[in-house]
């Protein structure tokens, strides 16, 4: 028989989900979380991402669209007013700066932890697909040495690499359903040994680089909406066609996966942006759901 997770919520009903493998750990759904302030309207949640002191980063399409609680779920700060059409993805880079990118305006930003900002790439409401431009940008991702990747996005189907300080170094990939070519490059993440993890959405798989942009290895047979590296060193990945979460190996092997389309706890209604905290928490942003879920492990 294969064995289940039990997810338990408010009101005392188990929710029954599937686990590929009995010796792993299960998850259980953190009841009333976040708690939003009184007046506060979450609008579709895009992204989510982790700071060194375990705050949660959220991106929602609001008139404050960026938003950040305690990982107990208290509201701390909201700000970005203005800044975003349409937030899209978000980071937090080792120095605790926020990376945002609007895939409206097309532009790619950097903030520090109140707001300000700090650097702002691509120009606004113009698209192109030269190192100065974007074309519906979508996620920034963080090698050690300070260099960040973009993946761009809708409308290119690139990736573009630039130096600590903003300076374009180079662009690969283009639309295509071969190796290494793209089709609408939604998430990117780096692992520890600097190979680049693009979630290559429409082409259902994950694509694998080194740095400079030569095509390692695919992970296929799901549709990648959100990526994450988790501290087991496991990816984590939000599908959005599946309404379903997966954990996997870097080289693909699924160990655990979780969801169903519906608005009841532990369902998904588009997962679209996926962390995971030093804790082992996971927290899943549902654009369509308009809503941010965090299952703990027990």
């Amino acid at each position: 028989m294969r064995p289940i997770v039990l997810i338990s919520v408010a009101v005392g009903l188990l929710i029954q989900l599937p686990v590929v493998n009995a010796r792993e750990q299960s998850y259980k759904v953190v009841p009333d979380f976040p708690q939003w302030p009184e007046g506060m309207k979450c609008g579709a949640v895009s992204a989510v991402a982790i700071n060194k002191a375990g705050e949660i980063v959220i991106a929602h399409r609001s008139g404050l669209p960026i938003s950040i609680f305690t990982k107990e779920g208290k509201y701390i700060r909201s700000f970005g007013e203005k800044v975003f059409m349409a937030i899209h993805g978000v980071r937090v880079d080792k120095e605790d700066n926020i990376w945002a990118t609007d895939m409206t305006s097309h532009i790619v930003v950097k903030m520090d932890m109140t707001g300000r900002m700090l650097m702002t790439l691509g120009e606004r409401d113009v698209a192109g697909d030269d190192g100065k431009h974007f074309n519906r940008p979508t996620d920034v991702a963080f090698a050690p040495n300070g260099d960040f990747f973009v993946s761009d996005g809708y409308g290119n189907s690139r990736i573009v690499k630039f130096d600590r300080d903003g300076k374009f170094l180079k662009a690969w990939g283009h639309r295509g359903i071969g190796k290494g070519l793209l089709h609408l490059p939604h998430a990117i993440i780096l692992d520890d040994q600097g190979q680049v993890y693009v979630a290559d959405r429409e082409n259902k798989r994950i694509q694998v680089f080194d740095v400079e942009g030569k095509f390692i290895r695919l992970l296929d047979g799901f549709a990648p909406y959100g990526l994450c590296l988790g501290a087991d060193k496991k990816l984590y990945v939000a599908d959005g066609r599946a309404d379903k979460v997966l954990r996997m190996s870097l080289t693909g092997e699924v160990d655990m996966s979780w969801g169903a389309k519906g608005a009841g706890p532990g369902e998904f209604n588009m997962p679209h942006g996926i962390a995971v905290g030093s804790d082992g928490a996971v927290y899943v942003a549902e654009i369509n759901g308009e809503r941010i879920q965090k299952f703990e492990l027990r």
